[in-house]
């Protein structure tokens, strides 16, 4: 690998595209403990963890719930042809509730023994005949999950393994890394920032696993920006897991301008996103659609996406006020929201609205605004469907 300057900040316009802070969530709300400085380190652990795991379907009538007398949180719950107790997780307990259609935090309030009396006869008189199990040995004897059969479980591990196969360890022995960081008093986007339990993206708890990797060491041109200067946008991608059921299994790559240092991602465009429900044939789509994709993505050219920026911006759709209401109109939009629309671009671009990129940035710059999340994620949408018009 050839030395790279690692003083170089790139001259970034996170103003324009769209604002996303699933990062920013992640980031807030983990623990130190759920938190990891490489990939390589992230994967001994939920592999482990794994290894330490197994999962059987058993008969739902012969699942044994019992409780100590003695001790309010004391509820297990023992296998057939076993006779080793399994401590339920506070996300396993919940899932055991749903599946018999009791109320969690009703039984969580009871002594444990009423609250096993209900699961017990829950259990047994369940429509489904059958529940997946997956138990850990970790020193003591834990239910990590309780689901239907039919449940299409991927682990945690795989997902993390395909990450591996395209960025390493995360921190900069391929071009995909944990991100830098914006400087907003310049607006710079510095992708060298040492990667701390403060700054890193790589997360995952008990429940689940979260990444967010970029390609920020090698920043691409998709035209100029109104002062004449480059618009640069970096390669980004997240995905996430839950090989308890908690979520489902996804992944979103994007182009962005730049990353803050409490993980919002600025000046996003060309958001793209698989989710898959973990069904029962979750691990097939996985195989097929997930990992592929990462890897198409991961080593594919921004040619297309130049392309399409480039297309946007010289599509003309509107060259006077007539023009740009009648434009509008065409998409949807009432006089009033056309109006706002117009001046945002004025304000944000410096001219009024005239190409399909001008109107897409006054859109996205609309949404930014929006405090109601149902109203902004429709604006965003409609911007995308106008992109990709021309895109």
């Amino acid at each position: 690998m050839n030395a790279i300057d690692t003083t170089t900040s790139f001259k970034v316009d996170p103003t324009r595209g769209e604002r996303n802070s699933r990062v920013a969530s992640e980031w807030y709300s983990r623990p130190a403990d759920e938190r990891y400085l490489t990939l390589d380190s992230l994967f001994a652990s939920v592999s482990s963890r794994a290894e330490r795991s197994r999962t059987r379907t058993v008969a739902s009538r012969e699942v044994r719930v019992q409780a100590a007398p003695d001790q309010a949180d004391g509820l297990t719950v023992i296998l057939p042809g076993s006779d080793a107790p399994l401590a339920p997780t506070h996300w396993s307990f919940g899932q055991l509730c749903s599946l018999v259609g009791a109320p969690a935090g009703y039984l969580r309030d009871m002594p444990a023994k009423l609250a096993g009396i209900n699961l017990q006869y829950g259990l047994a008189h369940q429509r489904s005949e059958q529940v997946k199990i997956l138990e850990l040995d970790d020193g003591r004897q834990e239910l990590r999950a309780a689901t239907g059969p039919e449940y299409g479980r991927i682990f945690d591990h795989e997902l993390v393994s395909a990450v591996r196969q395209i960025a390493g360890n995360g921190i900069g022995d391929t071009r995909w890394k944990v991100p830098g960081a914006m400087d907003w008093a310049n607006s710079t986007y510095n992708p060298y920032i040492d990667v701390t339990t403060d700054t890193t993206t790589l997360y995952a708890s008990d429940r689940d696993v979260f990444l967010f990797l970029v390609d920020d060491t090698h920043p691409i041109e998709a035209g100029k920006l109104p002062n004449g200067e480059p618009d640069l946008y970096f390669r980004g991608f997240y995905c996430w897991n839950s090989e308890v059921g908690s979520k489902t299994l996804g992944i979103a790559s994007f182009y962005l301008r730049g990353v803050c240092q409490n993980r919002n991602l600025w000046g996003v465009e060309g958001f793209e996103e698989i989710v898959i429900r973990h069904s029962k044939y979750a691990g097939n789509r996985f195989a097929h659609e997930v990992a592929p994709a990462l890897e198409s993505f991961a080593n594919s050219s921004p040619q297309g996406f130049i392309t399409g920026v480039k297309a946007a911006r010289e599509t003309i759709v509107a060259r006077t006020d007539d023009d740009r209401q009648k434009f509008l109109k065409d998409q949807g939009f009432s006089r009033n929201d056309s109006n706002r629309i117009i001046e945002t671009v004025l304000r944000e671009e410096g001219h009024a609205p005239e190409s399909v990129f001008d109107f897409v940035q006054g859109l996205t710059a609309m949404a930014r605004r929006r405090e109601n999340q149902d109203g902004r994620l429709d604006l965003e949408q409609r911007a995308k469907r106008l992109f990709d018009k021309v895109g």
